[in-house]
């Protein structure tokens, strides 16, 4: 069976959630499989391995007028797409590199679909709404639909007139367990939680900090350990604001191994999403020992199932109250790190990929 994977993505993420499943998915083919991946950007991307990986790459260079580049360049991926024998397309994300319609694809198309973010919280994201339309055409064109979970396939639904069975759920896994946390990398000195990830708007990262000016009122000495991007100017005078400034340590962008220090040095993760398609950190806190406090809504539930401490994350009153009660428990905080450990092993990259193997053969 020949794939041809378009990777598009590589254009706009260099490195990020999406590439991690590929990378993951592609480099567990069996050897019968000729995965194929066609980019424009350069070798030091985290591509995907596999020892019958065929890469078709275009050099970008800057020739003047642009178009003139643009236009080589699509050129040479209608020319792959046109003279190799492919079974299916899984494209990397919702456009192609050939810039063509996913409806004039030439073989079927297997699409993953993340989640509805850009649907249900698309103005603030994508004002334009460019991105919406892009990806209702490559969903309305796709053959086959994988969603990476219940909540997204149900959100998928509601919102496109599609056929059940065209759609699977393919759940997602860690990459970093408990064993990658003993390194030398520091950590915080005072007890601390933990936050992971983005901090867009649905991210609820500032219901998390006015539910935490509550929880330092009362246990002055706990920290708030960040791990992500550089703070904005709002969010640095958010925290002054809160009186958060001596309370919140930043990591920046931290290595596998030293995340996994950090989930497993923590007394909780806390993820106060509004909504998620999977939702990665809570699987890797549970992975790495940590206890994990997180929203009850959207796919959350699904991934920590009763290994978690649900709050609503509309009320800075319940996360707060939820935050003090693991302080108080130290017993309860074990009880649900044994949980969380039990549970990270129901996911695993080799269960991903023998689910999106089946979906392959239903074309081959």
């Amino acid at each position: 069976m020949r794939i041809l994977y378009d990777g598009a993505i590589y254009a706009n993420q260099p490195a990020g959630g999406i590439n991690r499943y590929f990378a993951n998915l592609i480099s567990r083919l069996p050897e019968n499989i000729k995965p194929a991946l066609t980019t424009c950007q350069p070798q030091t991307i985290n591509y995907p391995a596999h020892p019958n990986l065929e890469t078709f790459y275009y050099q970008r260079f800057g020739l003047r007028p642009g178009f003139i580049s643009y236009w080589l360049e699509q050129k040479y991926f209608q020319t792959i797409a046109l003279f190799n024998n492919f079974n299916i397309i899984h494209p990397t994300y919702y456009s192609l590199l050939i810039n063509q319609e996913f409806r004039r694809c030439k073989y079927p198309i297997v699409l993953t679909v993340w989640d509805m973010i850009h649907e249900l919280f698309g103005k603030p994201i994508v004002p334009k709404g460019l991105e919406v339309e892009k990806k209702r055409q490559a969903i309305l064109a796709a053959q086959a639909i994988i969603c990476i979970s219940e909540n997204t396939k149900n959100d998928l639904l509601e919102l496109y007139s599609l056929p059940e069975d065209k759609v699977t759920i393919t759940y997602l896994a860690s990459e970093i367990d408990i064993s990658l946390s003993y390194g030398s990398e520091p950590v915080p000195s005072r007890p601390y939680f933990l936050y992971v990830g983005g901090r867009a708007g649905y991210k609820n990262f500032d219901g998390l900090l006015a539910a935490f000016a509550k929880v330092t009122s009362v246990q002055p000495d706990i920290t708030l350990c960040v791990v992500g991007s550089p703070f904005k100017e709002t969010e640095v005078k958010l925290i002054a604001e809160l009186n958060l400034s001596a309370h919140i340590e930043h990591y920046g962008y931290a290595s596998d191994t030293h995340l996994a220090k950090l989930y497993r040095c923590s007394i909780a993760l806390v993820y106060p999403s509004l909504y998620e398609g999977f939702g990665i950190p809570p699987l890797e806190a549970m992975s790495c020992g940590s206890a994990v406090v997180a929203s009850n809504c959207s796919s959350i539930p699904e991934v920590v199932g009763d290994a978690s401490i649900l709050f609503d994350p509309k009320s800075s009153s319940d996360l707060a109250d939820s935050l003090l009660f693991l302080l108080d428990h130290p017993l309860e905080r074990d009880r649900l790190i044994d949980r969380g450990y039990q549970r990270s092993k129901s996911f695993s990259w080799d269960k991903t990929v023998a689910q999106t193997l089946e979906v392959y053969r239903t074309f081959a």
